[in-house]
């Protein structure tokens, strides 16, 4: 991992970057491998966890996206998962609790030329971290955001996390938890994020798909990945990974393709009579009822509803991408502004903004 000076522009005044990165940079189209993205440092997570499969996956996929290594940042919270930076040679930060979606916003916006990544845990982005981490979807600031969620507070040792499901034992809760959980994805999407998906650390197939989709999406992309923690939540996504019980309760997300699922495609998604979505036998249905994904509908009501069908034991768990649209980002509108200020407000905006005066906007 390389250290990064944070908000300095590549060259010349910062409006002058910001307008010239937006327009013009482009990914370094470079001859990378895998390799390329490993660093000389020790690997320390628990054996078994399941942070190495998703390290190996974003390592092998990278090198697809032709995007060079300087021009590559990752930032983490504090957590198991934010040891991510020290693994990756590419530029990053061990930032501070909660607060890696606030720097990584300062640094996407400054430097727009930038691929701008941010791996968080669920105890990190959503309880200290939660204030921030909406803002950032909200504004559609340009980063790809990744929340591995365990259901549990791994780093400090087996405290119960805002995702955990009612009920659960832990350390903090001997008698079990009363704190209803977060739905990541559902939260996500009542901040209207643009780019949201959800994967499983063990399906390396299902995993790399969402998380190139994420990486070549322009705005905040936000990934919760399932990721077991075999030393304090052992277990907790087996429902999803037994090949029994798996197919039965996993709905693929599938742009253009109906929602059918479960054995021999027993089971499928359709419309409620109130205008969200319900689960029903394919056979009992016409096959006209049936939902046929598409991530890409405006409004986010209809993702929300896919987010609404899984229950804290897990039973109908959409996994794929909910949501995928354009719509401008937080850098290209404080760059439209800052030209618009240029032309009409301030000529001389570049020294006023190097140098020690102020000025009064609408005067």
């Amino acid at each position: 991992m390389t250290t990064v000076e944070l908000g300095m522009p590549a060259e010349g005044p910062i409006a002058d970057a910001i307008a010239h990165s937006v327009e013009a940079h482009g990914p370094k189209q470079t001859e990378l491998k895998a390799k390329d993205f490993k660093t000389d440092q020790e690997v320390r997570w628990c054996p078994g966890c399941g942070d190495y499969v998703i390290l190996n996956a974003v390592q092998s996929f990278l090198p697809g996206l032709g995007i060079a290594r300087e021009d590559m940042v990752i930032v983490s919270g504090i957590g198991c998962s934010s040891r991510f930076p020290y693994y990756m040679n590419t530029y990053g930060m061990h930032s501070i609790h909660g607060r890696a979606p606030a720097i990584a916003t300062g640094l996407a916006a400054s430097r727009p030329d930038l691929s701008v990544w941010v791996v968080t845990g669920d105890g990190d982005a959503l309880s200290i971290g939660g204030n921030h981490l909406i803002h950032a979807l909200r504004r559609n600031v340009n980063m790809t955001i990744l929340l591995f969620n365990n259901r549990i507070y791994g780093l400090t040792k087996g405290q119960y996390s805002p995702t955990s499901e009612v009920g659960k034992v832990t350390k903090s809760t001997p008698m079990g938890s009363l704190d209803h959980p977060f739905n990541p994805v559902s939260l996500a999407l009542g901040a209207e994020a643009t780019f949201v998906g959800r994967a499983m650390d063990s399906d390396r197939k299902g995993l790399t798909d969402v998380l190139r989709q994420a990486a070549e999406h322009k705005g905040t992309a936000l990934v919760e990945i399932y990721q077991n923690c075999n030393i304090f939540n052992d277990g907790a996504f087996e429902l999803l990974k037994d090949s029994t019980t798996g197919p039965m309760w996993t709905i693929p997300l599938v742009h253009g393709k109906p929602l059918v699922f479960g054995a021999d495609g027993g089971s499928c998604v359709v419309r409620d009579e109130f205008g969200g979505l319900k689960i029903a036998e394919t056979n009992q249905v016409d096959a006209a009822d049936i939902v046929v994904h598409d991530a890409t509908r405006q409004d986010p009501s209809y993702a929300f509803a896919l987010s609404r069908l899984s229950s804290q034991d897990l039973r109908y768990t959409p996994m794929g991408v909910f949501r995928s649209v354009e719509k401008t980002t937080y850098e290209q509108t404080m760059a439209d502004q800052l030209d618009a200020a240029r032309a009409e407000r301030a000529p001389d905006l570049d020294g006023l903004l190097a140098g020690n005066d102020t000025w009064v906007v609408n005067a």
